[in-house]
């Protein structure tokens, strides 16, 4: 087994950890020339607008909402009059993948996201991006990962592989304005973003963050966190939020570079509720129309639900709890195809972090791929598989407003056993070591 970097790997590992290290540290310069006042939130620290209320450290991914009492490790600062949030990860990882469908690579996965906020026409602006380079660092077939599956490569759908993140995860702006005391819209356009569909992507979770590996049921929850064309408009209160969009069905092409063309030809809604600090709970239903290019005729209606819990921990930390249901019905199928997930992390101090994340997912024959000789089976059997992850990161160290971990995590996956020919085992387990650079966790403060 060979563990060792290629040049090519040793080039991405480079470019994409300096990329966040120098982000970050430009921004912790630029909170050093804007000291903000100790203990305080975004909205606080810059006097900016903030529309019922509704602090800009809720966002999660596109239009969700995370628990008020958790955050997301990001810096802050000015530029100009505009409220800037920066914050992203790079993993630097060797992944192994064991049984007979396993692989191992040694990559990088990572993400970067600017926010910038302003008041415009007695409301809050926002527009926003967020780049990956997973293309490169993972190359486009993505990374090795047992029972997972979604999405092709060179014309063949992918399977105990997970795709890369295209370079433009997300590109696009919100508009939040107050009407009465009590209530408030929103608008959201983006050539690429995230329709109000799903819980908070898993990135985004504060139970998922430091997991670098995407759920199983990421086809069933949340992989519309990437759609070639959004819009969306929605109603708000201080605890409450119901959107609808129109956007892209279909998913995104195995070229990770470029704007695929922008249709808005699906639609979805969602309905978000914070009954208090502690909680967002949510729920969703959506249309896709033609979501695989490989089986264009075929569409599918999606049900999510959600509840994301979180508190401080300690002095410094924080531990955040997430359920998520998701369901998919094909047009061309009858009955649900489900998933369920349980995950979280706690940040225990300033040093250790732990996650787990426990889940079980319907995928089909077609999906999985089972279609060569050691099995024959109906394309639309649907097989129950599932997979427990738990993983620890040691923090080692800290500079520029950032901090690099060193961690680890083990996965063991369930297949039934009709399949245990095939992945060599009914319980393949799968691994990774890796080093983390993200911004320096800090509650309650930039």
């Amino acid at each position: 087994m060979n563990i060792g970097l290629s040049a090519r790997n040793r080039r991405a590992w480079i470019v994409s950890f300096s990329a966040v290290v120098l982000s970050v540290g430009a921004a912790h310069r630029a909170v050093a020339q804007h000291p903000a006042m100790p203990g305080m939130r975004m909205g606080d620290t810059t006097g900016m607008l903030e529309p019922l209320g509704v602090s800009m450290e809720r966002a999660g991914s596109g239009t969700t909402w995370i628990p008020d009492a958790v955050t997301l490790p990001a810096r802050h600062f000015m530029a100009g009059d505009w409220d800037v949030m920066l914050h992203g990860f790079a993993f630097g990882q060797y992944d192994k993948q064991g049984g007979s469908r396993g692989e191992s690579q040694t990559g990088s996965l990572n993400w970067m996201m600017l926010m910038a906020s302003h008041a415009l026409f007695g409301g809050r602006v926002q527009p926003r991006t967020m780049l990956s380079l997973d293309p490169w660092t993972v190359t486009p077939r993505g990374y090795p990962l047992l029972l997972q599956t979604g999405e092709t490569y060179h014309g063949e759908p992918l399977h105990d592989r997970q795709h890369p993140h295209d370079f433009w995860m997300e590109l696009g702006a919100t508009y939040e304005r107050a009407v009465t005391k009590q209530f408030g819209f929103e608008l959201y356009a983006a050539p690429s973003g995230e329709p109000a569909l799903g819980p908070v992507a898993f990135m985004h979770r504060p139970s998922a963050m430091d997991n670098p590996t995407a759920p199983l049921g990421h086809h069933w929850q949340d992989a519309t966190h990437v759609s070639f064309g959004v819009l969306t408009a929605g109603a708000f209160g201080h605890a409450w939020k119901l959107e609808g969009s129109f956007f892209n069905g279909r998913e995104p092409d195995d070229n990770r570079w470029n704007f695929d063309p922008i249709k808005l030809d699906s639609y979805a809604g969602r309905f978000t509720l914070n009954p208090n600090p502690h909680w967002s709970l949510s729920a969703a239903y959506g249309y896709l129309k033609s979501p695989e290019e490989s089986d264009p005729q075929q569409s599918l209606h999606r049900i999510t639900a959600s509840a994301m819990f979180g508190t401080a921990l300690g002095a410094g930390g924080e531990w955040s709890t997430s359920f998520v249901y998701g369901a998919n019905k094909m047009s061309s199928r009858t009955g649900l195809s489900n998933s369920v997930l349980l995950e979280s992390e706690a940040i225990l101090d300033r040093a250790n972090t732990v996650f787990s994340r426990v889940e079980l997912v319907q995928k089909i024959a077609e999906e999985l791929v089972l279609d060569g000789p050691a099995l024959q089976v109906a394309l639309d059997r649907k097989f129950n598989v599932g997979a427990a992850t738990l993983g620890y990161i040691r923090e080692i160290g800290s500079f520029s407003g950032a901090t690099m971990g060193f961690g680890g995590s083990g996965t063991l996956n369930v297949v039934p056993g009709a399949l245990t020919n095939v992945y060599g085992s009914r319980t393949p387990l799968g691994g990774l070591v890796f080093l983390r650079l993200r911004p320096t966790f800090k509650r309650g403060s930039a």
